[in-house]
């Protein structure tokens, strides 16, 4: 069957299969791996070997903490980009181009602003060379099955941010693609009108009126993933790989406060903050065993983690991340840097989703401000390898003084441009914090701040 033939068909011929485990592969991609170029030339691995299959009568839910490479792989597997090397395959057909059976829904929504609903709508149909009328039709009963009836001849400005996350759903469904990909669809809008959304388009999805047979969502959502998905793929970061594959089981519509659903939820966290005690073991004395490159300082400044960490002291010193994040209305990619942070520096232990001070942490949070950047300074000297190599190369140097582009070109053979120059402004936060070193931003000179804590 042709493509045009399956666009011809109604919604209701376009009923899904049974369930994933029964559904025909739609898209198959093999040792996916993508690399782009920095801008001084060097490589940067995104996604390294990529296996993973998209099946007919399934939601697959791409949950990974930024930095993971999830809107890479969505891009790949959409025939937007071209892997570097592996192959992306539709239908049994490697993929040379922008792939046939998918339409996608993004974040932003990208409307065009000068075009009423139902002429946003019938664009995908346009560039598929059908009459005015057989647009019209079809993008009228796209917009019907969306919710939108009464809006068609709205401009973009005069909706709301849901209704026109809608439009973007109409715009995409309306061509009946074999896998709708939606990259964010629900992160722009707020709690009350995303969860709304998302309840609709799983009653369509499951009334078996939706004009898709397969569904792959981006997001960084632990309960969204959970919420919508038959399977949850969890990526890991720089580069991006399959940390873990994982089948959700519960019908829907699903119960958040499910003893089966929370331990899911708790075990994600698990997988997702990736970490375990005996992963970090502490370098051996005299032994750096590891360096700014291997081991990047987290985008966490000094007084989110202590505010994190204060949080926790609060409720006994321990804490339930999901909890957590759903009492401070936090995502995952919010709490991450932070617990990476506090890992790091040693101040808390975080076991599948649990993160529970350790006694320096706790002295960390209790203790006065002198105890507080005493032990701050200690453990960012012995753990955080970027503060570490700061700290004795100003001391290597005859005035303790070195130019920040000294480090920077070291961290440029790990990071591009942008991603060097903030490892180095979290460093200088950590530095000041504790009196290590001090930062003229107009010189750009760092500077030994207190010798005598050096020798501490």
């Amino acid at each position: 069957m042709s493509t045009d033939d399956t666009i011809g068909k109604s919604f209701a011929d376009r009923s899904r299969p049974p369930g994933p485990d029964d559904g025909t592969a739609i898209i198959i991609a093999r040792q996916v791996t993508k690399s782009f170029t920095t801008p001084d030339g060097k490589p940067m691995k995104v996604l390294d070997g990529i296996d993973l299959t998209l099946r007919e009568g399934e939601i697959v839910a791409l949950l990974g903490r930024s930095g993971s490479g999830k809107s890479t792989l969505l891009r790949t597997l959409a025939g937007l980009i071209a892997p570097t090397s592996g192959e992306v395959s539709y239908r049994g057909r490697p993929l040379t181009g922008a792939n046939p059976g998918v339409a996608m829904v993004f974040q932003t929504f990208a409307l065009m602003p000068w075009l009423t609903v139902l002429a946003n709508v019938e664009l995908g149909l346009r560039a598929r060379g059908l009459t005015p009328e057989e647009r019209r039709r079809r993008a009228l009963e796209a917009i019907d099955l969306i919710g939108l009836d009464g809006f068609e001849n709205a401009y973009p400005k005069e909706l709301s941010g849901g209704m026109r996350q809608r439009v973007g759903f109409a715009r995409a469904l309306v061509v009946r693609p074999d896998a709708l990909f939606m990259d964010e669809p629900f992160s722009a809008l707020d709690v009350l009108t995303a969860e709304n959304l998302r309840g609709e388009l799983l009653r369509l999805w499951e009334s078996g009126s939706f004009p898709t047979r397969a569904v792959l969502v981006v997001t960084h959502n632990i309960d969204e993933a959970v919420q919508l998905a038959d399977r949850v793929l969890v990526l890991s970061s720089n580069p991006g790989r399959i940390r873990a594959e994982l089948r959700v089981a519960f019908p829907r519509p699903r119960d958040r406060e499910d003893t089966g659903y929370k331990r899911l939820v708790d075990h994600i966290y698990g997988v997702l903050t990736g970490r375990d005690d005996a992963a970090t073991p502490a370098p051996s004395p005299g032994r750096e065993t590891t360096t700014p490159l291997t081991q990047p300082l987290p985008d966490a400044s000094v007084g989110g983690l202590a505010g994190l960490l204060e949080i926790v002291a609060a409720g006994g010193g321990r804490a339930d991340l999901p909890a957590l994040a759903e009492r401070l209305s936090f995502e995952v990619d919010d709490l991450v840097p932070l617990l990476d942070a506090a890992v790091m520096l040693r101040f808390a232990h975080v076991r599948d989703a649990d993160i529970e001070l350790t006694d320096d942490g706790r002295s960390f949070v209790l203790g006065d401000i002198d105890t507080s950047k005493s032990l701050f300074a200690e453990h960012a000297r012995q753990y955080a390898p970027l503060v570490r190599t700061i700290t004795s190369s100003l001391a290597a140097t005859e005035d303790g003084s070195l130019r920040d582009a000294f480090f920077l070109d070291l961290l440029r053979r790990g990071f591009t441009p942008e991603e060097a120059r903030h490892q180095l402004d979290v460093a200088i936060d950590w530095g000041r914090y504790a009196e290590l070193f001090d930062y003229d931003t107009d010189s750009g000179q760092l500077r030994l701040e207190t010798p005598a804590r050096l020798q501490s």
